[in-house]
């Protein structure tokens, strides 16, 4: 399943969301020592944040990121990884580390980060056509930061 993200105005978004995304800032800047404190804090359950922390950001924190971690679930074939870098590098991106696995039942992990810094078309885009790789089962993105 894609996953696809949309820019929100705060004012249409669920009470929870803001505070989850309260409770990430005080986090961040250290104004809370743990996540138990951080939404003790924002009035939200720690349910509600595990939930929604991984799923909503500031725009200002989207912008800025620029390495992103992938998750892929290949086929065995001799020369996959060479064509889905070749994908990766004709994007403008950099990989910075690839780990993989052992190849089992004709299938293999790998776990790929790259630096988006100088990418030359949308995130999104990048994924649709890794995911069209006819030796890629799977393309997740599994995290991304500054």
């Amino acid at each position: 399943m894609d996953k696809k993200f949309y820019l929100v105005r705060e004012d249409v978004l669920p009470e929870a969301m803001k505070k989850v995304l309260e409770a990430k800032e005080l986090l961040e800047r250290k104004k809370a020592t743990s996540i138990a404190d951080a939404v003790q804090m924002v009035d939200v359950s720690r349910s509600v944040f595990y939930k929604y922390r991984d799923a909503v950001f500031p725009f200002h924190a989207i912008v800025k990121e620029s390495i992103i971690t992938l998750f892929f679930h290949l086929e065995d074939r001799s020369g996959t990884l060479s064509k889905l870098l070749s994908v990766v590098a004709a994007a403008g991106c950099n990989v910075l580390t690839i780990h993989q696995t052992i190849p089992l039942q004709g299938r293999a992990n790998v776990t790929l980060t790259i630096s988006t810094n100088d990418m030359n078309e949308e995130i999104e885009d990048l994924l649709t056509k890794l995911r069209h790789l006819e030796f890629v089962e799977k393309v997740e993105v599994v995290g991304s930061g500054a």
